[in-house]
C-alpha cells in the first residue's frame, strides 16, 4: 500500500496549536496575527512547508489568524501543505468535551475549517480522536464524498492504533496516509512497548504493540505531536533524572556544534519507523533552533541514541 504520496518521511511539520491568542472566548486581533506570522515566517525560513492544525484549536482561532495571512498572501497557499483535524467537541459550559466522528459532523466540521482557513481545500484531514461510537462505514462514506468533491485531498488519523487505522482502511479505497501521536523523548511508551514484551512492566505500558509496524509496513506516516517534550530537557527541567538527560542532550549538542532542539528532534528522525517531528513551539528564535533538524540527516549513532534514551529512561533496560 505504499505508494509515491503517502512515502514517509521524516521531515518535521508546524503545529499550530500556539497560534491565536487564549484559549478562552476572547477574539483575536492585531497582536495575535502579528504573532502568528512571526511564527510562521521562521517555519518557512528554516525549511518547513506542512503546517498542522485542529479545528479545536483555541477555539478555532489558530485556523482563522492562518486563514488571515493566507489571504494577505495568496501565493503562500500554493507554496505549503495545509493539515487539520476534526473528531474533538470541547467542553461548553455544563456540556462535558466529548468525541464526534460521525458523518454529518465531520463534513460540517470541514466546511467550517476550509471558511476559517480561507481555502477551497485541505490536502490532509486527520481524524482527531478515536469515537467509540462512530460506525467506521459512516466515517469512509463521509471521506469519500470530501474527496469526490475536491474538498480534501488525503486522509489520515491521529492517537490511533494499528487495528483502528485497519478497521478503518478496510472500508476506505483512498489510503490512509498519516498517524499523529504523541512521542518524544519524555513520552516514551511508543518505543517501550518494543522492549517491554513478555515483561511484566509490558502489561502496564498501555501503548497498542505493533503500532509503529504497522504504519511502516503501510506508508503510513508518523507524526510526533509533543516533540520538544514541552522544553523539559531544554530549560524546564523538573526531576534530577529531567536534568541528567538535559546535560546529555547539551553535550551532544556541543560537540556536534547543533542545538538541543535539534538532538530531540533527531531522536526521533534517527527511528526506523521514520518519524516526524511536529514543532509546537509559538517561539520564532525555538522554532529556528530546529533548523539542522530539518536540513540535515539525524545525526546520532546507535550509541548516542541509546544513551539519550537509557538517561531519560532511568533505568535499565529488561
Amino acid at each position: 500500500m505504499t505508494t509515491e504520496a503517502n512515502a514517509s518521511t521524516t521531515r518535521p511539520l508546524y503545529g499550530c496549536m500556539g497560534l491565536g491568542g487564549t484559549w478562552g472566548p476572547e477574539p483575536y486581533g492585531a497582536a495575535e496575527i502579528e504573532a502568528a506570522e512571526a511564527a510562521i515566517t521562521a517555519a518557512l525560513e528554516i525549511g518547513i512547508t506542512t503546517f498542522d492544525h485542529a479545528d479545536i484549536y483555541r477555539h478555532g482561532k489558530s485556523e482563522a489568524v492562518f486563514g488571515e495571512l493566507l489571504a494577505r498572501d495568496p501565493g503562500l497557499r500554493r507554496r505549503i501543505t495545509l493539515q487539520t483535524k476534526c473528531g474533538i467537541r470541547l467542553a461548553d459550559g455544563e456540556r462535558p468535551g466529548i468525541y464526534d466522528l460521525r458523518g454529518k459532523t465531520i463534513l460540517r466540521r470541514v466546511e467550517e475549517s476550509l471558511t476559517r482557513l480561507r481555502t477551497d481545500v485541505i490536502d490532509v484531514l486527520l481524524l482527531h480522536r478515536p469515537d467509540p461510537l462512530a460506525d467506521p462505514d459512516d466515517i469512509a462514506e463521509a471521506l469519500t464524498a470530501l474527496h469526490a468533491q475536491g474538498l480534501v485531498r488525503r486522509f489520515g488519523v491521529s492517537n490511533m492504533g494499528a487495528a483502528q487505522i485497519a478497521a478503518l482502511q478496510s472500508r476506505l479505497r483512498l489510503p490512509l496516509v498519516a498517524n499523529q501521536l504523541e512521542m518524544s523523548l519524555h513520552r516514551r511508551d511508543w518505543v517501550e512497548a518494543s522492549v517491554l514484551l513478555n515483561t511484566s512492566a509490558g502489561a502496564a505500558n498501555g501503548f497498542p504493540f505493533g503500532t509503529l509496524e504497522y504504519c511502516r509496513d503501510h506508508g503510513v506516516q508518523l507524526q510526533a505531536w509533543g516533540a520538544l517534550a514541552q522544553g523539559r530537557f531544554t530549560g524546564l527541567q523538573e526531576s534530577p533524572q529531567e536534568r541528567a538527560t538535559a546535560d546529555l542532550v547539551a553535550a551532544l549538542a556541543a560537540g556536534k556544534q547543533v542545538t538541543p532542539e535539534t538532538v530531540l528532534l533527531w531522536w526521533l528522525q534517527r527511528h526506523p519507523a521514520r518519524i516526524a517531528p511536529v514543532i509546537g513551539t509559538a517561539d520564532p528564535g525555538r522554532i529556528r533552533a530546529c533548523r539542522q533538524a530539518v536540513d540535515q540527516p539525524p545525526g546520532l549513532d546507535h550509541e548516542e541514541w541509546y544513551a539519550l534514551w537509557l538517561t531519560a529512561r532511568g533505568t535499565p533496560l529488561p
